[in-house]
């Protein structure tokens, strides 16, 4: 008897547990990236290994009429990684560090090699990256196909540290690429989401590491602008700043606080610069950030903690290289059905409180359950074709937690969109690697130049071998059945 109650038991539990993962977002047999928001079937996922590898594997796509998506740690949420029934090269396993240039002070690293690998390996020489995104766990192939930005506010958008890279094009041939050889491609590859090649590996010039100084500073919405203009940008020894919106109901987007990381040429570097491995409270900051995403009681605890834990770090020193890995696992979320998803506004600094008071009006009507937005500054980059800051921006990094099924996230576009008609108003633009709400129209009045770099990819890859989902919503019908898509 009470072994057939203990088998009804865990027939319930396992009919329970099929029940609650039956959804395609959920399948292992779909690939998808870190959205889960369009699983689909490729022909299938092949590991980059070797570049003679690599160009068979573009022969093969051509010869059986495939397409070849470039995958890395697939956390851009717009299916820039993927595509239906072809082939996905996961650089991954192509991640050599290749050498080190103290003396010329820089890197060359395979593309598939981590943020990690790479301050790894330059940690020893007193050797720093200058531009990453705030965690360490991404390709660098990866982040300059997406042409990241991070903490760091006087170097720049990623694009300024590459040197050079090679690249294996649509044609067979590897080209070396640089501000001076084969030079249109530099502002296409980079931030070009992987549509003109299989970038192989990359040169970046470094910085010195350094020790910081950790400030942090109340600041409201109204006084924001003035206060980075005067206290962070006018100050040179400061090198790196973010920022925090509060979320909480009781403080809807009118409180902040400012993180700032002074140069303190007092403290000896060799006793800060042992790297940090190990993420510290995982489990109660994945509690409480669940209970952020939960209840309106919980945003409140949450955003009051945050603001414990910064005072507790005030005048406290960091190496340049342990501030550039924060720690990301508490915010991973694998909930069936649903998940936390990225938008990223890029607002010209005069019209940063105009905006976040029209996007608080938003968030009202739309209901959006938004859990956190972090705020970077961004300078203006002329050189990327698809440049997101075409002046000197802050950036509003915002965490949605959103339902996955058809119909919600039909409304989580039109939300968006509706965000979008706000941000455009006041002269902003979007990030293109985040999930694709945006309509046509809104991409080509955030992206003035989407008409040349659609020409350059039809001339760089006319039979359109490098596909993936972004490339197809705002650019092309599937291969072979029209001509692609624009309005005027």
């Amino acid at each position: 008897m009470k072994k057939t109650i203990v088998l009804l038991l865990l027939a319930a539990v396992c009919l329970y547990q099929y029940k609650l993962l039956d959804s395609a977002d959920q399948d292992p047999y779909l690939v998808t990236d870190y959205s889960r928001l369009h699983p689909v079937k490729v022909e299938r996922v092949a590991e980059g290994r070797e570049e003679r590898q690599l160009a068979d594997l573009m022969q093969e796509a051509r010869r059986k009429h495939l397409t070849i998506s470039i995958a890395g740690q697939r956390h851009s949420q717009g299916g820039h990684t993927y595509y239906k029934d072809g082939i996905v090269v996961d650089m991954t396993t192509f991640n050599k560090v290749l050498s080190v240039d103290p003396a010329a002070r820089t890197v060359r690293v395979q593309a598939g090699a981590t943020w990690k690998d790479v301050q790894d390996a330059v940690n020893p020489y007193g050797l720093s990256v200058k531009t990453m995104q705030s965690q360490n766990i991404f390709t660098v192939g990866g982040s300059i196909s997406i042409n990241a930005h991070g903490r760091d506010i006087r170097n720049g958008s990623l694009i300024k540290s590459v040197e050079s890279f090679r690249l294996l094009t649509a044609d067979g041939s590897v080209r070396q690429v640089s501000r001076t050889e084969n030079a249109e491609l530099f502002p296409l590859a980079l931030g070009g989401y992987g549509l003109f090649g299989i970038i192989l590996d990359v040169t970046l010039s470094l910085t010195e590491d350094e020790v910081y100084r950790v400030n942090t500073d109340a600041v409201s919405v109204e006084e924001y602008a003035r206060y980075f203009a005067d206290k962070v940008q006018g100050n040179p020894d400061v090198h790196m700043h973010i920022a925090r919106i509060s979320v909480a109901p009781d403080h809807m987007l009118d409180r902040m606080y400012a993180i700032n990381y002074t140069v303190d040429r007092e403290a000896p570097l060799q006793n800060y610069n042992r790297l940090s491995d190990v993420e510290k409270g995982v489990i109660p900051s994945k509690l409480l950030f669940h209970l952020n995403r939960a209840f309106d009681w919980g945003k409140n605890g949450f955003w009051r903690l945050q603001q414990l834990y910064f005072s507790m770090q005030q005048n406290s020193r960091i190496s340049r290289n342990n501030a550039m890995r924060s720690e990301s696992e508490f915010m991973e979320y694998r909930q069936a059905g649903e998940n936390d998803l990225l938008q990223e506004y890029f607002i010209p600094v005069d019209q940063f409180a105009g905006f976040v008071h029209s996007l608080r009006s938003v968030l009202t009507q739309e209901e959006l359950n938004l859990l956190n937005i972090t705020v970077r500054y961004v300078n203006e980059d002329n050189e990327a074709m698809l440049s997101y800051a075409q002046q000197n921006m802050f950036a509003l990094v915002c965490l949605f937690n959103m339902p996955l099924s058809d119909e919600g996230q039909a409304k989580a576009r039109r939300s968006i969109q509706n965000v979008l008609d706000r941000v455009l108003a006041h002269q902003g633009t979007y990030y293109l690697p985040y999930a694709a709400f945006p309509t046509q129209a809104q991409f080509q009045q955030a992206y003035p130049r989407y008409r040349e770099f659609g020409e350059q990819k039809a001339k760089y890859d006319p039979q359109r071998l490098f596909m993936n989902y972004f490339y197809e919503q705002y650019y092309a019908e599937p291969p072979g059945t029209g001509q692609g898509k624009e309005e005027s």
